[in-house]
């Protein structure tokens, strides 16, 4: 019988190494999961659900385009700007406290943007996605301390509760809006799941700095492997991925709702696209993780993607389940490309400079999106100029995913201490995956 999709993850274990932690209580590997999931569930719902409520808070709050076009870019700017400095806070903390400290940040931001004034959702936003930057980027670095033989299947764990998060909330934040009788209110209120990831996330941490488990390894400056081929390389993908998905995330239901569709409509249709990228992570981990298959995996991903964009530049508003499916398909990308992260480094130091230069480069230059995407459709009055500019990034994007599973990177992730993404699979661990 044939292993599902999350099987198939599980079975890409990483190979032992000399700087593989030593085995952690059961009760702290469970406390271990517990926090990783409530995180992922954190991790993209405050920006979807403010993404699902734009329209609404501007007619309430009164804002003008320029400030409508701005809000949407506070996420991809803090994590550029707040994620740069991450590499420092853990070696300064040590990874459990700096997460500790970016969900109190998370929790605090989200819940001051339920005051209802424009000043409060742009502080809130930025309080609360700097927070949301450093644990972003500080997640493939507690993955490999704590998880070192099973990083396919906790990044797929984590990604795929973080995409959980965003889509329950994206469907579900409208009709609280409704209830509550303010956007305002429901947009602080997903700050509550972020207090109960801060107190989840508290027995971690209290575990790693009782028994010393911070990282001894030295502190690995993240700027000058831009310089080098794995670098520029992971840096290029992780800022395609991110452009296009964050132009996509804040942007879509408003995008519908412009079409013709009705609020609850275009948030069904952002849920539905969120819904389908969990399956379809997993999917595209579990084909990564067989020989030869890593290349093949990005190509699906980067090519559903384009295709997706192009239905939605050409198909009614009345079809807009179709180009959802498949850009839900194509947001898929992220845990393959996180997992490339995670393994990528030869000690958890140089991990976390891999992720802070993706992840603060990346983000900078994705911030192009969803600030390019509202200033073009205010200029324009329509939509087909943004599309168009993403569907050509989109194709940029199959070349760099050509490119990033060549032969020498490939092998360059091979020889990392996590093990081979490509060639990791059933115990396998030859390294000849390509």
């Amino acid at each position: 019988m044939p292993a599902t999709p999350l099987q198939a993850a599980a079975a890409a274990v990483s190979a032992p190494t000399a700087e593989t932690p030593p085995a952690r209580p059961g009760s702290a590997v469970v406390f271990g999961v517990i926090a990783l999931v409530l995180i992922g569930l954190n991790l993209r719902a405050g920006i979807t659900g403010a993404s699902a409520l734009l329209h609404d808070l501007q007619t309430v709050l009164g804002y003008g385009p320029l400030v409508a076009a701005f809000i949407p870019s506070i996420p991809t700017l803090c994590f550029a700007l707040a994620g740069a400095a991450t590499s420092w806070l853990t070696g300064r903390l040590g990874v459990e406290k700096a997460i500790l400290l970016s969900l109190a940040m998370l929790a605090g931001g989200l819940l001051l943007r339920g005051i209802p004034a424009t000043g409060m959702l742009v502080a809130g936003s930025v309080v609360g996605m700097s927070g949301l930057a450093v644990c972003n980027v500080a997640m493939p670095s507690f993955i490999r301390e704590h998880f070192a033989h099973r990083t396919s299947l906790m990044t797929a764990v984590y990604t795929v509760t973080m995409t959980t998060g965003a889509t329950v909330t994206s469907v579900a934040v409208v009709p609280l809006a409704q209830a509550l009788g303010s956007p305002s209110a429901a947009v602080g209120a997903i700050g509550i799941t972020a207090v109960a990831a801060f107190l989840g996330f508290l027995p971690v941490a209290l575990h790693a700095h009782r028994n010393s488990t911070r990282s001894t390894s030295r502190h690995v400056s993240p700027w000058p492997l831009l310089r080098t081929r794995k670098g520029l390389l992971l840096t290029a993908i992780f800022t395609l991925q991110a452009l296009l998905a964050y132009a996509l995330l804040s942007w879509f239901p408003y995008m519908l709702t412009t079409m013709g569709l009705d609020a609850s409509e275009s948030g069904l249709m952002f849920g539905l696209m969120q819904l389908v990228s969990v399956p379809a992570g997993m999917l595209l981990i579990a084909i990564g993780s067989r020989p030869r298959m890593l290349r093949p995996a990005f190509y699906l991903v980067s090519i559903t993607m384009a295709a997706g964009l192009v239905l939605l530049l050409v198909l009614p508003a009345s079809l807009a389940i179709i180009p959802a499916v498949l850009l839900g398909f194509g947001l898929g990308i992220f845990p393959l490309v996180m997992v490339m992260i995670s393994r990528s480094g030869a000690t958890t130091a140089e991990t976390t400079a891999l992720s802070t230069l993706a992840q603060s480069t990346g983000y900078l230059l994705a911030t192009a999106g969803p600030f390019g995407m509202g200033l073009l459709h205010s200029a324009t009055g329509g939509w087909a100029l943004p599309l168009t500019l993403l569907l050509a990034l989109s194709l940029v994007q199959i070349v760099v995913a050509h490119l990033i599973t060549g032969g020498a990177m490939a092998r360059s992730v091979a020889r990392s201490p996590a093990g081979n993404l490509a060639g990791a699979s059933a115990g396998r661990t030859d390294g000849k995956g390509k």
